[in-house]
């Protein structure tokens, strides 16, 4: 059998990844592919646990203790959801895995990059995703969306400048891997991005 194929989407909140998904899971399982669909933080009792104390407090805490969590949640995600779906042959789609940590913990709030690689190596060893679709728009953008669409998260009530940071960050990450993370521009109609999406998805 087989492996399947890891993707995921990252972005920041407000650039439609939800959306994307949604229609991404619903394309692949018409050619017939075996998917699971999860999460991060999440995908498990015990991520979806972190996850809520990680968006839904309004206390401020370390940035270095937030990737330490991330990373908690992201091992169990690994171990017991991941790695077994992709060795029984099953596409997986994340929203979100270590990209994420990268622009939010490291360049949002000021984490060594180094620190957060040192964590990724020990965590995943060589579990990298096949794909990443990295849907980019300017911060600005990106929070009027969201805040007509719901309450805000703690993440969300951050100032304008640490979004700016983010996006930084996931720049630099797409700079970095080439060939894993297609950036995608956000702001075009959400047909065009389908096809685009479409487009991408023939190679695999």
């Amino acid at each position: 059998m087989s492996r399947g194929l890891f993707i995921t989407l990252e972005g920041m909140d407000g650039a439609g990844k939800t959306t994307h998904l949604e229609w991404l899971q619903h394309h692949l399982a018409a050619r017939g592919l075996p998917l699971v669909v999860t999460r991060e933080p999440g995908g498990t009792a015990l991520g979806e646990a972190l996850r809520q104390l990680l968006l839904d407090s309004h206390e401020p805490r370390q940035p270095d203790t937030e990737a330490l969590l991330m990373f908690a949640a992201r091992r169990e995600h690994i171990a017991t959801v991941i790695a077994p779906a992709l060795a029984a042959g099953k596409w997986v789609l994340c929203d979100r895995f270590t990209d994420a940590t990268y622009a939010y913990q490291s360049g949002g709030s000021g984490m060594d990059w180094e620190r957060v690689a040192v964590l990724e190596n020990w965590v995943q060893g060589g579990l990298q995703p096949d794909l990443t679709l990295y849907f980019d728009l300017e911060p600005e953008v990106g929070r009027a969306r969201t805040r007509q669409a719901r309450a805000p998260d703690r993440f969300e009530r951050e100032q304008i400048d640490f979004y700016r940071r983010v996006r930084a960050a996931y720049l630099r990450r797409a700079h970095e891997y080439p060939e894993r993370i297609r950036v995608i521009d956000a702001a075009r109609t959400l047909a065009e991005i389908q096809a685009e999406l479409e487009n991408i998805m023939i190679k695999y």
